[in-house]
């Protein structure tokens, strides 16, 4: 669908958006309509520590900063859905202005949606307790006290929605693919970054794309792990940056673009970078300790070809355009 229908494919994922928000709408709202309790505020603003009870998937944590900061999992998913505003660069009228306004945009609204929903899950159920030892089943436990035909519609809705998501990742992903081995930063590039003569798009790098796809949910475990490991290796692909300019700047890199946050500038990337650490941190501890070991394993892989099968000397960097 991909590379067969590439129009049909842009404008599917385009309108996708639009029925993502309307379900965030829908969703809170059915679910406070139709909530089996009365709504208790106070929930929002009590902390209680669910770590190892029954039904919970973490293991038990003392006191309230462990607990807390592993809460903070919930944030690095998101990632995926501003990154989409990046992946879209080269294909966006002004981009050096109208990216970063994106992503930014795309922070703020999914902050202030995401907190509205998560809220409301917290309110509408019936036992915060007797919620925990349903584990990953509590979503269908909160579902269940909506009428059978919304809930039916809802369902099928976020069933498609996801499928609609999965689109648009591996979209992204061929389109990161093809950009990587157009300047020679993949094995295989010549490969990779072949354009189809008729339909004007990389077949090569969306087939590939969907082939790992489909191998990384083969096994359960491991599927989880890469879901994990990847959301922690976008944060690790952020923050590296973030830090590298945190350094340069000021001196080797000294010109901006149209888009600066002036005087904030350095003070929100030692922010960012602090907060990429925590992220790392949370993301690899128990139960996510496989996630370490995805990393160890990457940096040798990585390690192996850039060393020892000469990748170093073989790719010199993107190239350099000169206006």
């Amino acid at each position: 669908m991909i590379y067969r229908f590439p129009k049909l494919t842009t404008r599917v994922t385009d309108l996708s958006g639009y029925f993502i928000f309307i379900t965030a709408l829908v969703l809170p709202i059915s679910l406070l309509i139709y909530s089996p309790v009365n709504l208790d505020f106070s929930r929002l603003v009590a902390f209680t520590n669910f770590t190892g009870a029954e039904g919970s998937i973490w293991p038990r944590m003392e006191g309230m900063f462990l607990p807390f900061i592993t809460g903070l999992l919930l944030s690095i998913y998101t990632i995926t859905g501003f990154d989409g505003s990046a992946h879209t660069a080269e294909e966006t009228h002004d981009a050096a202005k109208t990216v970063a306004k994106g992503i930014i945009n795309a922070v703020v609204y999914s902050a202030i949606f995401g907190y509205i929903m998560v809220c409301t899950f917290v309110l509408v159920m019936t036992n915060l307790a007797e919620g925990v030892k349903q584990g990953l089943g509590f979503f269908d436990a909160l579902m269940s006290s909506l009428p059978t035909g919304l809930r039916t519609i809802l369902g099928i809705t976020i069933f498609i929605l996801n499928f609609l998501c999965g689109l648009a990742c591996l979209t992204s992903c061929s389109r990161m693919m093809f950009a990587f081995a157009r300047d020679g930063g993949l094995p295989a590039s010549g490969f990779l970054r072949k354009i189809h003569p008729t339909l004007k798009t990389p077949v090569a790098a969306v087939w590939v794309s969907g082939a790992l796809a489909v191998a990384a949910t083969l096994y359960g475990d491991a599927f989880f792990v890469l879901a994990a490991g990847s959301a922690v290796f976008l944060h690790l692909s952020y923050t590296m940056p973030i830090a590298a300019g945190l350094l340069a700047e000021g001196k080797t890199w000294k010109h901006k673009g149209p888009f600066s946050l002036g005087g904030f500038s350095k003070i929100l990337a030692v922010l960012a970078v602090i907060g990429g650490a925590f992220v790392q941190f949370i993301g690899m501890k128990p139960p996510n300790e496989k996630v370490f070991y995805l990393m160890i394993a990457m940096l040798i892989v990585m390690a192996v070809f850039w060393f020892v099968l000469s990748e170093r000397n073989r790719f010199k960097g993107p190239p350099i355009i000169k206006e």
